[in-house]
């Protein structure tokens, strides 16, 4: 009996491995005849500077490389100057790829792994939400994760914040099963993309330690400590660097905050109504907070995910790009459809994911604009996270209370009385 275990392990691990080298192959095709993958490029040649060369990936030096792979000379005023913004540490996620020499290489092996973790996320996102998907619907789900525009884009463009979006999604799912201490270097992790996390975490802190579980915060903050010291021996002075990119960081990007989208429109008034608006979700996801804490693991997911969606219209920088971080949200509003209404509910899922998959690439081919690379319109940053603001509502008592009796359920019992 062991030996035939052990045969189809063995078999399994083979066909695994054929599979990746399968799609890393196709990937490297696609990335020959598609130059870019910039946000990959950036931190590519950063962790390579710093590691082979002894160069800070905050110079300027370091820039003028990476735009000049990018562009074939410096960037001029206008176009996206392509600097390293992300902490120092982040070269940990970025060194094995580094190592390789061949960046067209390197590149289709980075896109392997963010199609592995995207497929993580998506198992991931199910558990957390319980949502128990039918046979049918599983491979068109796992269809939906990887190609859906808030997916593939991030994908093509090589953007980390999948893998933020998994080790999130992994935080959760150690807090679930009490692993404080595995959450905490998790989420330590996470912060290679601050401004992304740095709300949903505030909301983790406040909730675990609400639950006197003070070993999330704990080994986050010595995880940091080890993180940054260890930064600071080959670069010493690299938060001062790295915060010096950060402010630059919006003079050089397009419009990254509710308020500068809507301004495309209304130049005059746009920020000050998206400040209005962010600072109005700022006092509901305030009450939502207070509302969690002591409350069950299953309330608390809901408020993350609330969170989640917020956070991207705060008013801190973000872009559609990143859009990929409301997945659970996404999976939890489908998995409470489908636990109210069953059958009914996953055939609302359903359209929901067709006309999820359908709309925003319509709007963005449509809205697109063409230059070295092609740019989304700031019209991407609504369609999802409104859907969802709508959504999250409208689950919201399902969500954070117990499954309850339905009604069928109900009169089955008054007539057994």
């Amino acid at each position: 009996m062991n030996s035939i275990f052990s045969r189809y392990w063995y078999i399994s691990i083979i066909l695994i491995l054929g599979i990746v080298v399968l799609i890393t192959w196709a990937n490297y095709n696609f990335v020959q005849q598609n130059p870019g993958g910039n946000d990959f490029l950036v931190h590519w040649v950063g962790t390579r500077a710093l590691l082979i060369d002894g160069l800070s990936p905050y110079s300027d030096p370091v820039a003028i490389q990476i735009q000049t792979m990018a562009y074939g000379r410096p960037a001029i005023p206008g176009e996206h100057e392509l600097r390293v913004a992300y902490p120092i540490y982040s070269t940990l996620v970025f060194l094995p790829f580094a190592l390789i020499g061949d960046y067209e290489l390197a590149r289709a092996i980075w896109m392997t792994a963010l199609e592995s973790a995207l497929i993580g996320l998506a198992f991931i996102s199910l558990r957390l939400t319980r949502w128990r998907i039918g046979i049918w619907l599983l491979p068109l789900f796992l269809i939906f994760s990887i190609f859906w525009y808030h997916s593939l884009r991030p994908l093509i463009n090589g953007n980390a914040v999948i893998l933020v979006a998994l080790m999130l999604g992994g935080a959760f799912a150690a807090l679930r099963v009490g692993r404080d201490e595995l959450a905490g270097v998790i989420l330590a992790f996470s912060t290679i993309k601050p401004h992304l996390v740095i709300v949903p975490i505030i909301l983790i802190l406040l909730w675990t330690i609400s639950e006197r579980r003070w070993r999330a915060l704990g080994w986050m903050l010595i995880t940091l400590l080890f993180l940054s010291l260890g930064g600071m021996l080959l670069v010493p002075d690299w938060p001062l660097q790295n915060l010096r990119e950060i402010m630059a960081y919006t003079s050089y990007n397009p419009p990254g905050t509710l308020g500068s989208a809507v301004a495309t429109w209304l130049p005059a008034s746009g920020r000050q109504i998206g400040w209005v608006v962010s600072g109005l979700l700022g006092i509901i996801l305030l009450f939502e907070w207070l509302a969690v804490r002591h409350k069950e693991f299953r309330w608390f997911i809901w408020t993350a995910s609330l969170t989640l969606v917020v956070s991207q219209w705060i008013g801190i920088q973000t872009d559609p790009g990143n859009f990929i971080l409301l997945f659970l949200p996404l999976v939890l509003v489908f998995s409470m459809w489908v636990e109210r209404w069953g059958k009914s509910g996953t055939i609302l899922a359903f359209i929901s994911m067709l006309m999820l998959f359908i709309i925003p690439w319509a709007i963005f081919l449509e809205t697109v604009i063409y230059g070295d690379q092609p740019l989304q319109h700031p019209v991407m940053f609504f369609p999802l996270p409104i859907f969802l603001l709508l959504t999250l509502y409208w689950v919201r008592w399902w969500a954070i209370n117990p499954r309850r009796l339905m009604v069928d359920d109900l009169r089955a019992y008054e007539e057994q009385l």
